[in-house]
């Protein structure tokens, strides 16, 4: 196997899930599911945390893109503000990190991230490929 290198998990901070709006909370579900990520992914190697505001799939928040360099990168959506998806998604891109093409086997998939993606896409090519 490669260098590991660092595999980022995007999290999209202003995702709203249905309800939301009549639930009267202050924070979006997106944060939540930040918070709850940000927590879980604290001393995992290769892996660091961002956030930003909006990664445009509303229609399946919560959403979050699973990214690094020369990978394959996904993005993955649906998810409840909870612990169990939150320790799933960093799992998962603990895996991805490990891989050297972003590629996991569906054999090691934590269950919680089981049809939740969204998309994939391959790595950016080099130079003037």
């Amino acid at each position: 196997m490669g260098t590991q290198m660092t595999t980022w998990i995007t999290i999209c901070d202003t995702c709203k899930r249905t309800g939301w709006e009549e639930s009267g909370q202050e924070t979006t579900d997106g944060e939540n599911l930040a918070r709850l990520i940000e927590a879980a992914a604290q001393g995992v190697p290769d892996l660091r945390t961002r956030r930003v505001s909006c990664l445009m799939g509303c229609k399946a928040g919560c959403n979050v893109a699973i990214q690094a360099a020369d990978k394959l990168n996904y993005t993955i959506g649906d998810f409840e503000p909870l612990q169990e998806a939150a320790e799933g998604i960093v799992a998962y891109a603990a895996k991805h990190a490990a891989s050297e093409t972003g590629q996991v086997p569906y054999r090691e998939w934590p269950q919680a991230i089981k049809g939740h993606f969204v998309t994939r896409h391959p790595p950016l090519p080099k130079g003037d490929e």
